[in-house]
């Protein structure tokens, strides 16, 4: 089951900033893992964990999660 959990922003955000999972991971506290599977859509970020990208990207956790622009 794919999730619709703004999966390709996650990705997309992190290709803009040319950096690579690797580096977005140990910048959030989360592992490439998880971080490959949330790009993936195959789990969701926790509420902490999306707020800790949406910190990260300078975006809102809405336009994270698809649900509006920055």
């Amino acid at each position: 089951m794919e999730l619709s959990f703004a999966n390709n922003r996650i990705a997309e955000l992190r290709t803009d900033a040319h950096i690579s999972q690797r580096q977005l991971a140990k910048e959030i506290g989360t592992s490439q893992a998880n971080l490959s599977r949330w790009e993936k859509g195959i789990i969701a970020p926790s509420v902490l964990e999306c707020w800790r990208l949406a910190d990260y990207f300078g975006v809102s956790i809405d336009f994270l999660c698809g649900r509006k622009e920055y």
